[in-house]
């Protein structure tokens, strides 16, 4: 199976932290860079990318910088990774968007692990479609939030040896 790249990694957090200041005008570059780790060079490359595909806008001058261009509970996991990345599909015959006989197929309509490989790209497909960026933000913070609720627990925490 192949992995994300680290574009698409880069990516889709660039793409939450948009998400998370979504309404509240553009944000630099230098921050969404600083905030999630990612080096400003690249990501400047990567937020030029969603421009022209129409995922964010950007603002030139003072009080500039990029948002999404529509609101995160729109935006699939999906829509971004294919951007990204093109197919879901593990093998092009799986694909649904680039469909092509593999080369060393005998047979497409009785090939068992085609068979298979749509079952594996329809529930990659089902889940990432499914989730938007807003989800995913919303997760995020639930997580962070229980994280700190346990910590304070243990803070009032009695340990004796």
């Amino acid at each position: 199976m192949r992995t994300l790249s680290r574009k698409t990694q880069y990516t889709l957090r660039a793409l939450y932290s948009l998400a998370r200041s979504y309404g509240t005008g553009p944000t630099l570059i230098a921050k969404i860079a600083r905030e999630e780790s990612i080096p400003q060079d690249f990501l400047e490359t990567i937020l030029l990318n969603l421009k022209r595909e129409g995922l964010v806008e950007s603002k030139k001058g003072k009080g500039g910088g990029y948002s999404l261009s529509q609101p995160p509970e729109s935006v699939t996991l999906g829509s971004v990774i294919r951007l990204t990345e093109g197919p879901l599909a593990p093998l092009p015959c799986a694909s649904e968007t680039a469909f092509r006989k593999c080369d060393e197929c005998v047979d497409i309509r009785s090939c068992g692990t085609r068979m298979v490989m749509r079952e594996v790209r329809d529930a990659i497909a089902g889940i990432l479609d499914g989730t938007t960026l807003a989800q995913v933000c919303h997760r995020v913070d639930e997580a962070k939030a229980d994280m700190e609720g346990a910590a304070h627990e243990q803070d009032g925490l009695m340990y004796y040896i």
